[in-house]
C-alpha cells in the first residue's frame, strides 16, 4: 500500500503521537476515488496510559470510524475551526477518510459543506441509506486484520456513495491546491481577482463546497507550516518565517499561532519537557 504524504503537518507534538500509536497513511485502491481524497489514515493503539492527542485541523471533511476498548462508531466530522483533542487510552483502532478540502459534496450532495462545519454528526445522518446497515458498516471497516482489508472496506462504502461529478467541486479542489502550495497567495481578493470571479463568488463557492472561506484556509496553511517549522528546525527565525508567510509583522503569527495551538510559537519549539503542551 502507498503513503500518500509523510509529513505531519497539523499534528501537535507529532514525534510524541507517532510514539505511542501505530499510524499509516494509504491511498484508496480505486483509482476513481483518489481525484477526491487526500488518503485513507489508519491508527492503533495499546496504551498503558491514557493519552492526549492534539491536532490543528486541516480545511477537510472526514470520514472516521472508531473504536474505543468495546464500543464502535462512525461519524463525518466536519471542518474543526479550533485545536482538536481526542483522549487514548487502552486499546483502539481508527480508520479514517480524509477528503481533500472540496472534494466531500460529490459524496453527498444534499447540502452545502458548510452545513458540517463545526460539526460530528453520525454516519447515518449524513449519508442517507444506511439505515439499520450502520453497524454493519462499521464492522466491515474496523474488524480486518490488515491494512488492505481496511482499504477495500473503504473502498467499497465510498464508491457506494460516488462521487458524483461536480465542475464546481473540481474547481473548489484546485483552487484550495494552488492556496496550499502558492505562498504568494495572502489574501482572498488577490486570489479571485486572478481567477476572474468576484470575491462573494469565491465566497459562496468555498461555503458550498469546501466548507469554510478562502481567508480561513490561507491563514491555516499558514499556521501548519509554521507549527511543523517549529517542530523539524533547532532554531526558527520568527521574524523572517512571519515575512515569508506574508504576515504584516511577527506579533501577528504569534497572535493566530497561539490563538490555534494555545501557547506561543516560541514556547512551543523549546525542547520538550520545557512547557506544559497537554500531551
Amino acid at each position: 500500500m502507498a503513503a500518500p504524504r509523510r509529513d505531519t503537518r497539523g499534528i501537535v507534538d507529532a514525534a510524541e503521537l507517532l510514539s505511542r500509536v501505530r499510524f499509516r497513511r494509504h491511498e484508496p485502491a480505486a483509482p476513481a476515488l483518489r481525484p477526491y481524497l487526500e488518503h485513507y489514515w489508519l491508527i492503533d493503539w495499546d496504551l498503558p496510559q491514557p493519552y492526549a492527542s492534539h491536532v490543528v485541523p486541516h480545511p477537510s471533511v472526514n470520514v472516521v470510524f472508531q473504536r474505543f476498548g468495546d464500543h464502535s462508531f462512525a461519524e463525518v466530522a466536519g471542518i474543526g475551526l479550533d485545536l482538536f483533542t481526542q483522549k487514548l487510552e487502552g486499546t483502539g483502532r481508527v480508520c479514517g477518510v480524509q477528503f481533500r478540502p472540496g472534494g466531500f459534496r460529490p459524496f453527498a450532495p444534499s447540502a452545502p459543506v458548510a452545513e458540517w462545519t463545526g460539526r460530528r454528526l453520525p454516519l447515518g445522518e449524513v449519508f442517507e441509506g444506511l439505515g439499520e446497515r450502520v453497524d454493519e458498516q462499521i464492522a466491515a471497516v474496523l474488524d480486518p486484520t490488515g491494512d488492505a482489508g481496511r482499504v477495500a472496506a473503504l473502498d467499497a462504502f465510498l464508491l457506494a456513495r460516488g462521487p458524483r461529478p461536480d465542475p464546481q467541486a473540481d474547481l473548489a479542489m484546485e483552487l484550495v491546491e494552488r492556496i496550499r502550495g502558492d505562498r504568494t497567495i495572502l489574501r482572498a481578493g488577490a486570489l479571485a481577482r486572478a481567477e476572474g470571479m468576484s470575491p462573494r463568488t469565491l465566497q459562496r463557492l468555498f461555503a458550498q463546497y469546501v466548507g469554510v472561506g478562502p481567508k480561513w484556509v490561507i491563514l491555516r496553511y499558514r499556521i501548519h507550516e509554521a507549527l511543523e517549522r517549529a517542530e523539524s528546525e533547532a532554531e526558527v527565525r520568527w521574524a523572517e518565517l512571519a515575512a515569508e508567510l506574508g504576515y504584516t509583522d511577527q506579533a501577528h503569527l504569534v497572535r493566530d499561532f497561539t490563538a490555534t495551538v494555545g501557547v506561543p510559537p516560541t514556547a512551543y519549539a523549546q525542547p520538550k519537557g520545557a512547557v506544559g503542551r497537554g500531551v
